[in-house]
């Protein structure tokens, strides 16, 4: 996006370019070609239904995690979703089955007390159980599902020698941004760990986490494993189901500087967006994301630095103490109205904002390879006030 778009979208905005999206369906579906495998959309990470067309012309299916996201598959997507939740609860399950081809629970205890309900839904549910093998690369504990004591999964020793009835795949999913050699180990896992059960299933959901768009991922190695993979057991559908992968490094985020402050020595911008409400996972991973423009430093290179070198924290605009991040190195010194542009904000952030503080959450628009700029929607009290109620 050149400079002059920049200053043209509204602020703040959260802006998707079309070409960007499609290199990354283009590489995916290329990917699932090559390898004979199915990958779908984790809703979890990007949900933005006006952009589905887009979608359907590389892929299938989706993925979903509660009713919300299964509606949104099946009324919007116009596919049944593939189905993962921690709990189904009895009020909630019908309207998962009206929307799912595939069901996967979470214990065994779950797949008990519901399964024969999903012998009534009208079409075909194919059932699954997750399961857990005990090993993950995520160093990030907030993010890492096979933690010990983790609540998600079976783990080998807690299945039966013969699967229950109707048990006909497992889901694992262990990744988080990782790369293809990650998973090659994750595999080594899972086989030694749930081989008396491979062979006797139909399908295996690898989950997400397969970060294949980034620059440096290995995609040829990626595919030499799915294909050994279905080699040795050639009874097996393989499905992943990345979220990040399909929107990494499609847009950005384009906030405003609304004031600069200093104190003791630091200088902060505070922008028109919040990083606890538009960009949490930058506090919570924790990770400083690249802006437009400036050169990023360590956080504490702000502190005690002469004005002249045009060095900032970024401050968000909620009351939160913690809403900043910094620091950066801009070109010319920060004044009010300057565009501030943080790169890669349309996975996982524009399923995660909230209205803290009553903050509006930035618009969504879309670029097109045509230049014209298609505003998705513009967020204003209403919204906020609907969900307050």
């Amino acid at each position: 996006m050149d400079k002059e778009m920049i200053n043209k979208v509204p602020s703040p905005c959260y802006v998707m370019e079309e070409a960007l999206l499609r290199r990354n369906l283009e590489l995916i579906s290329g990917v699932a070609r090559e390898a004979g495998v199915e990958i779908i959309l984790a809703f979890k990470a990007f949900a933005l239904w006006k952009s589905f067309p887009i979608f359907r012309e590389y892929i299938g299916s989706v993925t979903a995690s509660s009713i919300h996201e299964a509606r949104l598959a099946f009324e919007e997507f116009g596919a049944y979703a593939h189905a993962f939740s921690p709990a189904y609860t009895d009020e909630e399950f019908d309207e998962f089955m009206r929307c799912c081809s595939h069901i996967s629970f979470n214990s065994l205890s779950q797949y008990e007390r519901l399964y024969e309900r999903t012998k009534s839904a009208g079409h075909e549910i194919s059932c699954g159980i997750r399961i857990n093998p005990e090993y993950s690369e995520i160093e990030t504990e907030l993010y890492n599902p096979c933690a010990p004591g983790s609540r998600f999964g079976v783990t080998a020793d807690m299945l039966p020698a013969e699967l229950p009835e109707g048990i006909e795949g497992f889901h694992c999913h262990c990744h988080c941004e990782s790369s293809s050699f990650a998973l090659e180990n994750t595999l080594k896992h899972i086989e030694e760990k749930f081989a008396a059960w491979l062979p006797k299933i139909k399908w295996l959901n690898l989950g997400g986490g397969h970060l294949m768009t980034r620059k440096d991922y290995d995609t040829k190695h990626l595919v030499g494993l799915l294909k050994g993979l279905r080699e040795r057991y050639p009874n097996l559908h393989i499905i992943l189901e990345p979220g990040s992968a399909f929107a990494w490094q499609t847009g950005s985020l384009v906030s405003q500087v609304v004031d600069v402050v200093e104190s003791r020595g630091i200088r902060t911008a505070i922008l028109n967006v919040s990083f606890t409400c538009h960009m949490p996972d930058c506090l919570e991973m924790p990770y400083q994301p690249v802006v437009t423009g400036a050169e990023s430093l360590d956080a504490d290179a702000v502190k005690g630095v002469p004005f002249s070198e045009n060095i900032y924290r970024l401050g968000g605009n909620s009351c939160l103490s913690g809403d900043y991040m910094g620091s950066w190195r801009f070109k010319e010194p920060l004044k009010v109205g300057d565009r501030v542009v943080f790169e890669d904000m349309i996975h996982y952030t524009t399923v995660k904002t909230n209205m803290f503080n009553g903050i509006s959450h930035p618009s969504i628009a879309l670029l097109h390879d045509n230049g014209e700029l298609e505003v998705y929607k513009v967020f204003g009290y209403e919204d906020y006030r609907d969900r307050m109620c």
